[in-house]
């Protein structure tokens, strides 16, 4: 897929640390449990950390307890591209930005949480950034 932001590997690497590297141009996943915006209640705007497009919104945010953060819908339906994935033995849906092609995370459905959706977008803290919400 083309997306709208496209760079040239050496220059992703230049702008983003090692562990941002890792996580969206690499699709790795940070531990659980330790991501900056795993517990955070703040109110605002999560934008993709490699590009800034605006990817989720605090209001869809909740708490799975899955060391994540979780999330039941996009911003908005083109916010993201939705991808299977066959990796690691098993088949799941990769989450990635539609504007930079990053891999934020994975979107499971069906686990019974009670969310509008059903569905739980498990996200990276280090692939996002948390834009707080002016009072």
């Amino acid at each position: 897929m083309a997306y709208d932001v496209e760079k040239p590997d050496e220059q992703w690497r230049a702008e983003l640390t090692p562990a941002e590297y890792q996580v969206l141009r690499q699709a790795g996943t940070e531990p659980a449990f330790v991501g900056e915006y795993t517990d955070t209640k703040t109110e605002g705007v999560y934008s993709c950390r490699a590009c800034g497009a605006d990817i989720f919104t605090s209001d869809t945010k909740f708490e799975s307890h899955c060391g994540w953060p979780s999330f039941y819908d996009p911003k908005d339906s083109d916010a993201v591209e939705l991808i299977e994935d066959r990796s690691h033995g098993m088949v799941r849906t990769e989450v990635r930005c539609s504007n930079c092609g990053s891999h934020l995370g994975h979107v499971f459905a069906g686990e019974g949480y009670d969310t509008p959706t059903d569905q739980r977008y498990c996200i990276n803290s280090i692939s996002m950034r948390l834009s707080p919400a002016e009072s």
